[in-house]
């Protein structure tokens, strides 16, 4: 043993972290206004310190050694020596034990304690260890392997491009755990976890829905919000990174290796794999929180702070801080974390509050760093990108002005949709733009309807079952006084708060959510899913449910809605069998034929000055092979539909039933010609 228990000299390492090869592991950490940083060995448990050695060389920033003899298992900590200078910004602590930010195993769960955010105090016992990975991780300069297993990919999908590169026509957004733990197939011992998500049950629901994309919230290794545990909760949707290499051992007590085969059997089933991740904040939060990893390493730069007080923090995020994504260590940290989720197979990834990779000191831009570096990779140019298009920064809200070829979830979409179905008056402007593809949005650099991720209900808010049954958020089971969650949602309840036993008003949710999930799945843009939607989900009114990993919100999979199911996966279905529905450009009302005509439903034009009092409304979609017809109601009436035309229409779909040439209320159908 004591042969390990030394550093020497050596190059500067190619890679950050820790690397195994023939002589032993090499050792590489960022720190530039760090004095010194100690490398902590433990022992096979993790729980015993066996060493503490000094990194032996700096090269610029960048602290660096060889430990001869070390080999993939080895568990290690940091600890850096620096200044304790608060106001500008330098909050070294060497009582603090760190996580290297480029770990990609880590031997224990994240739990928060006070000492974490006391200077001075010691914290060895409660910062999980860092574990030597054998596999190797990719940085930013080398290219990617070849998709695995070509053979196994599904019929549709070319082999030339590989399932990774398959272009999303249906995404699925789900959190492993609450999406998990109560399905009755999947074995007790694996719920809550990646592996669950690849037992047939769960694939083959997924499979039926007609997905294209699983969209999986966060899986990096967390630890909850310093609020929570005193409140008796605990964060449930993993938006709060403390690293961004390693999976979260709750999810993946098997390590990468769980991710590599969710991504492989997804992958032989068609099905693209998108990572949420968190490049903005860390749960180090604001300078009252915790001390584990990049604050320790170098608060200064890791995280931006006001350019007249480089003690303040700044908070674009709400979370406390802010990654400063235009700093070049900051930058290769998270290209190469995207790089190392890539060579697990992922196919691309939602950027969380995306607004901040555009953000320096001056003003949010496309040509910010971190979009530069990632747009000239010959790799990450060529993944699935699809940015939240805001942050509570000045002026945050940015939708439309990330550059191509990012996507975007389309917040405007999910509201301009909730306003009309409400009944919102003049609304139904928004909702023929936003069927059209959103072209006010995002016809600028060259971005077609693709862009828009069209959503009506995501994990940040109301399920679409309580979109329908509460016109108010409750939210008091966080503890917050229900003052936290939006609080303009754009939500009704059909007569009654909450839960009701009233015929009359189950109908009319029913009615309503299939109309929602019908206006979705016919708008061009990318549709996407919330998990359990599709059979009738809910969250209590609760529309903030981040901290609610309880048995009540995860989903309840003996009471789903069978038939609310199937209806989506017909949806599905119909998307991709007619591809006029989901063109990737825009509708502009030109052409011979035109691509597009707004009726009413009686057959006439609609005119400029009465899109302000419209409740039915009918979208005729035309090319040389043919046409279709998408009919919307609000209203509570019926509506007879006159065809334009010809009268050698037939119906595809009703979210309702009716007779023929007639539009049932709160409903939507669409119809072919010939």
């Amino acid at each position: 043993m004591a042969a390990v228990q030394r550093l020497v000299p050596c190059p500067l390492p190619a890679r950050m972290g820790a690397t195994p090869g023939e002589d032993g592991i090499t050792f590489a950490v960022f720190s530039r206004n760090g004095e010194r940083v100690h490398l902590c060995l433990f022992d096979e448990t993790g729980e015993r310190e066996t060493a503490r050695l000094p990194l032996p060389c700096r090269t610029g920033d960048i602290h660096h050694g060889l430990l001869p003899g070390g080999a993939a298992g080895l568990r290690y900590g940091l600890r850096v020596e620096g200044p304790w200078q608060p106001e500008q910004g330098h909050r070294f602590d060497v009582s603090k034990l760190l996580i290297d930010p480029y770990a990609t195993v880590i031997d224990r769960p994240f739990r928060w304690d006070p000492q974490m955010a006391r200077h001075s105090a010691e914290t060895g016992d409660l910062v999980p260890r860092c574990v030597v990975s054998a596999a190797p991780r990719l940085q930013s300069t080398q290219a990617l392997p070849l998709s695995p297993h070509p053979e196994e990919l599904r019929s549709g999908v070319s082999k030339d491009e590989g399932w990774m590169g398959r272009k999303p026509g249906f995404i699925y957004e789900l959190a492993v755990k609450p999406f998990t733990m109560r399905h009755p197939t999947v074995p007790q011992r694996i719920r809550g976890t990646l592996a669950a998500l690849c037992e047939p049950a769960i694939l083959d629901h997924i499979g039926r829905l007609g997905v294209s994309h699983v969209e999986l919230m966060p899986v990096a290794a967390w630890m909850d919000e310093r609020h929570l545990p005193p409140l008796g909760l605990s964060n449930a949707w993993g938006y709060n990174p403390v690293n961004f290499f390693a999976l979260d051992p709750r999810l993946a007590p098997g390590g990468e290796d769980d991710l590599r085969r969710l991504c492989a059997v997804y992958g032989g089933a068609g099905i693209g794999i998108i990572l949420d991740i968190v490049l903005n904040h860390t749960a180090e939060s604001d300078e009252f929180g915790a001390t584990i990893c990049l604050r320790g390493l170098d608060n200064a730069v890791y995280y931006r702070h006001a350019t007249d007080d480089p003690g303040r923090l700044i908070n674009d995020t709400g979370c406390g801080h802010t990654l400063a994504l235009d700093r070049a260590p900051v930058v290769r940290m998270a290209m190469d974390a995207m790089r190392h989720w890539r060579s697990l197979g992922v196919a691309g990834f939602r950027f969380d509050l995306g607004t901040v990779m555009g953000r320096s000191d001056t003003d949010y831009s496309q040509d910010a760093p971190l979009f530069a570096a990632i747009l000239q990779d010959p790799d990450l140019s060529q993944a699935l990108l699809i940015a939240e298009p805001w942050d509570i920064g000045p002026d945050g809200y940015r939708i439309g002005e990330f550059p191509a070829p990012f996507a975007e979830w389309n917040g405007r979409y999910r509201d301009d949709v909730r306003r009309f179905w409400r009944g919102d008056g003049g609304a139904a402007g928004g909702l023929a733009t936003r069927l059209a593809g959103s072209a006010d949005l995002f016809a600028g650099r060259h971005r077609g309807p693709q862009a828009s991720i069209n959503f009506i209900a995501a994990h940040d808010g109301f399920t679409l079952a309580d979109l329908v049954a509460y016109a108010a958020k409750h939210n008091e089971a966080n503890g917050e006084g229900n003052r936290d969650g939006d609080s303009d949602s754009h939500s009704w309840n059909n007569g009654a708060e909450g839960p009701s036993d009233d015929r009359a008003i189950q109908v009319a949710r029913d009615r309503d959510i299939r109309a929602l999930l019908a206006t979705l799945f016919l708008s061009r843009g990318i549709p996407m899913l919330q998990a359990g939607d599709e059979f009738g989900r809910t969250q209590h009114g609760n529309n903030n449910a981040y901290c609610q990993d309880v048995e009540a919100f995860w989903l309840d999979w003996a009471g789903a809605d069978d038939d609310l199911a199937d209806f989506v996966a017909t949806l599905a279905r119909i998307r991709e069998a007619h591809p006029l529905l989901a063109d990737a450009s825009f509708l502009t009302g030109t052409g011979d034929p035109p691509d597009a005509r707004w009726l009413e439903p009686d057959g006439t034009p609609i005119a400029d000055d009465e899109w302000a009092g419209l409740d039915a409304l009918c979208l005729v979609l035309a090319d040389p092979a043919g046409a279709r017809l998408i009919a919307i109601n609000r209203s509570h009436e019926t509506v007879r539909l006159t065809f334009p035309e010809a009268d050698d229409w037939r119906c595809l779909l009703r979210s309702t039933e009716g007779e023929d040439a007639t539009l049932q209320a709160r409903s939507v159908s669409l119809w072919q010609r010939g």
